[in-house]
């Protein structure tokens, strides 16, 4: 209940803030609103005394209240829901893109990696689609609220025994609030099965996906699946209302008694003469708006617990990427890299678990220099790119520049002086021009400044094949969007790697999986070049990431990571005399291609 009430105003808080004038309009309609119940009640009451006492001018007084009483019951609601579904709209919009703020607010990027917060995140975002809802069930309770008080009063004056008549709504009120627990619980409990069962169903009812499930035939095995995972999620949570609906009938049933002995109490008296046949209708006529009363209740009470959980989650989300942030910068960025970047005995350990990804890493990349990181997949590889760009900062030990730990530099003009090409690229569906350009906003519609990016890319014959050039609509969600192959995508984002001219970082993971042997090998040829060039110019450090040895030969220092550890470092030259797993891998890799 507390949860609840705290979440009712919070949420009246947002829409205040939201709509203020409209928010005001609606509640004065939904006060006037729960006026009209009691008062039509008070009319029928009246209007049964003065037509036993033969009054023919008091009916037609109380006619006439009666009648716009009931015409507010009709008209009040309906009025008051055009200006709230408007602010429902608006309260959304601010909800979700608070989310998507909250999202891509962190330094980090822990929480879109671990299992457990990709659940909560999950729950939230189908939750914050019910807020609508919660506005008014919000609104509701306004003029609930207001029609048990006047209930409550008009009850006492027939007689004080009736007001037990309300509090007996409470165990019902209760029994709804655990009934309510019992299904959040049941939708936490699912959240996994329903996230697998969504990912399954995007498997088979997506066009990049299409060719593989039929190739595979696996088209009945995917459905099968999410059948599966669907099947176990609904009986979780039909359980779970099972025996909430239970918790909730019970509640209800002793409700149901009282509302039988306050009707027969106040028959008996008029029986005895101690009441007048108007003060049994109103009693009938206020018990069974109590009882409406409570079973609205009760489902607003579900659903504004509900709310109350979804903002729970968000206020959890606000807390946890608070305590993400990086730690307050003491320390400008350079300009440029002089002596280089430096990893003294770091390790590393992703949060919540206790396994350590990387142990004992002592390198250094001087400035200029071009670093290839080799190994097999889950060696660390990209985990050492993470914590270079600070997606990640390290469990122990430093990374600094020229002796600085890259802690004490401002986050965001670090990232911004990091040029990066991944292997799970973005496809942006925009025009070609900015795809490339969102590499740097400042250039974004600067033509010049895309196309040299896309020459340094070796992307610009990707351009030969769309029919407006730069200015072509990508994407298949534009109905003359243009599909590109999957190298095509892959180089328009290695074009956006390299809209930034002058990075003190240039990190390229795995950015030529789509691309064959030799058009990897001679992309790096061409970034080893640019990596040269600015190296004279900002000392800038360039990260290569394959797992084709062949490409990597170029590279001044070769990186071969194994088992979280630094295995063998040195040139292509050094590694191969050294005859270690460096040049082991490089003699199994070299003979798959003969």
């Amino acid at each position: 209940m507390k949860d609840a009430l705290a979440g009712c105003w919070q949420l009246y808080t947002i829409a205040l803030r939201t709509s203020r004038a409209r928010m005001l309009l609606s509640t004065v309609l939904v006060l006037l609103e729960g006026l009209a119940w009691p008062v039509l009640a008070v009319g029928l009451k009246g209007g049964v005394n003065a037509a036993v006492a033969h009054r023919p001018g008091s009916m037609l007084g109380y006619g006439i209240a009666i009648a716009v009483s009931a015409i507010g019951v009709l008209l009040l609601h309906h009025f008051s829901y055009v200006p709230y579904v408007e602010t429902c709209d608006l309260v959304k919009v601010d909800l979700n893109a608070e989310l998507m703020a909250l999202a891509n607010g962190s330094a980090r990027i822990e929480h879109h990696e671990r299992a457990e917060y990709a659940d909560k995140i999950a729950v939230l975002r189908r939750e914050l689609s019910t807020f609508d809802v919660g506005m008014t069930g919000l609104l509701t309770a306004v003029s609930l609220l207001v029609g048990m008080v006047l209930t409550s009063i008009l009850l006492v004056r027939v007689d004080p025994w009736l007001l037990l008549l309300p509090v007996a709504a409470l165990p019902p009120v209760w029994s709804g609030q655990r009934a309510q627990r019992v299904i959040d619980r049941s939708r936490s409990a699912a959240a996994t099965q329903l996230r697998q069962a969504e990912h399954l169903y995007n498997l088979a009812t997506t066009a990049a996906t299409a060719k593989e499930l039929r190739v595979l035939r696996l088209q009945q095995e995917v459905t099968r699946r999410q059948a599966q995972q669907w099947d176990g999620a609904s009986h979780v949570l039909r359980a779970g209302q099972l025996r909430a609906t239970v918790v909730s009938a019970l509640g209800q049933l002793f409700f149901a008694v009282a509302y039988v002995v306050a009707v027969l109490l106040v028959l008996l008296q008029a029986v005895r003469g101690h009441r007048q046949v108007g003060d049994v209708v109103l009693v009938v006529t206020l018990a069974a708006q109590i009882n409406a009363q409570v079973t609205t209740g009760l489902d607003l009470l579900q659903k504004l617990q509900r709310v109350a959980n979804a903002l729970n989650r968000l206020r959890w989300l606000r807390e946890l990427i608070a305590s993400q942030q990086p730690p307050p910068p003491d320390s400008p960025l350079p300009t440029a890299i002089r002596d280089g970047i430096e990893l003294r005995d770091v390790a590393f350990t992703y949060p919540g678990t206790d396994r350590p990804i990387l142990s004992e890493v002592n390198l250094h990349f001087p400035a200029g220099s071009t670093v290839a990181i080799v190994g097999e997949n889950g060696a660390g590889k990209t985990t050492l790119v993470k914590l270079l760009c600070r997606f990640y900062d390290v469990t122990q030990g430093t990374i600094t520049i020229d002796g600085t730990d890259i802690t004490r530099f401002p986050l965001d003009d670090w990232r911004a002086r990091i040029a990066a090409g991944f292997q799970d690229f973005v496809r942006f569906e925009l025009p070609a021009q900015r795809t490339v350009g969102v590499g740097d906003l400042s250039h974004l519609d600067d033509e010049a400044a895309v196309l040299a990016a896309l020459e340094r890319a070796d992307a610009t014959l990707v351009l030969d094949r769309l029919d407006d050039g730069l200015a072509t609509q990508l994407g298949r969600s534009w109905t003359d969007g243009t599909e590109l192959s999957g190298g095509q995508w892959q180089r328009l984002a290695l074009g956006r790697a390299m809209m930034r001219e002058l990075p003190m970082l240039l990190v390229l993971d795995e950015p030529t999986s789509a691309l064959d042997a030799e058009a990897e090998h001679q992309l790096f040829e061409q970034y080893a070049r640019n990596a040269r060039r600015v190296g004279r110019e900002t000392g800038a450090v360039t990260v290569l990431v394959s797992h084709r040895f062949s490409t990597v030969s170029m590279a001044d220092q070769i990186l071969v990571v194994a088992d979280g550890r630094i295995a063998e470092a040195g040139s292509h030259d050094d590694l191969m005399r050294a005859s270690g797993l460096y040049a082991e891998l490089y003699a199994l890799h070299a003979s798959a291609f003969e």
